[in-house]
C-alpha cells in the first residue's frame, strides 16, 4: 500500500484517511473525467509502493488497461446466489481433500443482495412462521 499519497482529514472529531490524487499533479488531475479519478485513487491505494503514482497517472492518460480492486464487491441475487453456490462447493471440495475449508473466500469483500426472488406464502397472521 502507497504511503506517500495518504493524507487525513480531522472532522468533528474524527480522523479519515484517504488518497490524495493531486499530488500527482494537480493541473494534470483536474483535466482527468471523474470516472478516470475514481479509478486513480483506487490504483493509489492499492499500489504497491509509492513509486508507482507517476506511472499510474500516465496510465489514466492513455489507453491501456487499468488494473481495478474494488473494496466490496455487491452481487444482485441473480448473478450472487450462483457465486456463493460455487463457493459452497469449492468448501466441501476443499474438506473432502482434507483442506481447511476456511481458506477458500472472496478476495474482496462480498454482499448479497437479495430484493425480490423470496416468495411469501403466508403474511399478516400470527401463525404464518409456523405454516
Amino acid at each position: 500500500m502507497s504511503t506517500k499519497f495518504m493524507r487525513r482529514l480531522r472532522l468533528d472529531g474524527r480522523s479519515y484517511r484517504y488518497y490524495d490524487i493531486t499530488a500527482l499533479g494537480a493541473d494534470e488531475v483536474a483535466k482527468l473525467p471523474f470516472c478516470r479519478k475514481i479509478l486513480l485513487e483506487n490504483l493509489l491505494r492499492n499500489a504497491d509502493n509509492d513509486a508507482a503514482g507517476a506511472g499510474l497517472l500516465a496510465a489514466l492518460r492513455g489507453d491501456g488497461e487499468l488494473e481495478f480492486s474494488p473494496a466490496r464487491v455487491i452481487l444482485q441475487d441473480f448473478t450472487g446466489v450462483p457465486a456463493v453456490v460455487d463457493l459452497a462447493a469449492m468448501r466441501d471440495a476443499m474438506q473432502s481433500l482434507g483442506g481447511d475449508p476456511e481458506a477458500i473466500n472472496p478476495l474482496a469483500p462480498a454482499e448479497l443482495v437479495v430484493d425480490h426472488s423470496v416468495q411469501v406464502d403466508h403474511y399478516a397472521s400470527p401463525d404464518a412462521l409456523a405454516r
